[in-house]
C-alpha cells in the first residue's frame, strides 16, 4: 500500500476498561483495522483524562486507576476512513470521535516490517517512496 500526500486522521478517545465482545475496546479497534486493511493504527496510554462524564482518569500513585484514558490514531486516505465510520459507531459506546485532514510525508515499512507481514499471512507489501 503507498499513501502519500492529503490524508485522515482518525482519534477514538476511550478508556482502558471499555470492551467490546469480551476483548479490550482498543485491542478490537485494532485488529478490526488491521482487517480492514487501513494504513496503521497506534494506542496511546495517558497519565490523566477526563471526558464527557467529567470524571478524572488518573496514574497519580494516591490514585490508581485501573480505567486511564486512552486514545486511539488510525492514519489512511479519507475515503477508507469515511468507509469505517459506521462500524466504529457501533463499537465505541462512551468516548469521543474526532477526523482530521493530515498531510501524509512518509509512510514505509522496513525490511523488519515486511517479513513479519509475510510471517503473519499479511499480503502485499508498502512500496517504497520515491
Amino acid at each position: 500500500m503507498r499513501l502519500r500526500g492529503e490524508g485522515a486522521l482518525l482519534r477514538i478517545f476511550i478508556g482502558e476498561s471499555d470492551t467490546w465482545h469480551g476483548r479490550p475496546l482498543y485491542q478490537a479497534i485494532v485488529r478490526r483495522m488491521r482487517e480492514e486493511g487501513l494504513a496503521g493504527a497506534t494506542v496511546m496510554r495517558a497519565i490523566e483524562g477526563y471526558g464527557a462524564s467529567s470524571h478524572l482518569h488518573t496514574a497519580r500513585l494516591l490514585r490508581l486507576s485501573e480505567d486511564l484514558p486512552l486514545v486511539v490514531e488510525v492514519v489512511d486516505t479519507a475515503e477508507n476512513i469515511e468507509r469505517i465510520l459506521p462500524e466504529l459507531d457501533g463499537m465505541v459506546t462512551g468516548g469521543l470521535i474526532t477526523l482530521e485532514k493530515v498531510e501524509v510525508l512518509s509512510y514505509r515499512a522496513d525490511s523488519k516490517g515486511a517479513e513479519a507481514r509475510q510471517a503473519d499471512g499479511q499480503a502485499g507489501e508498502v512500496a517504497p517512496e520515491t
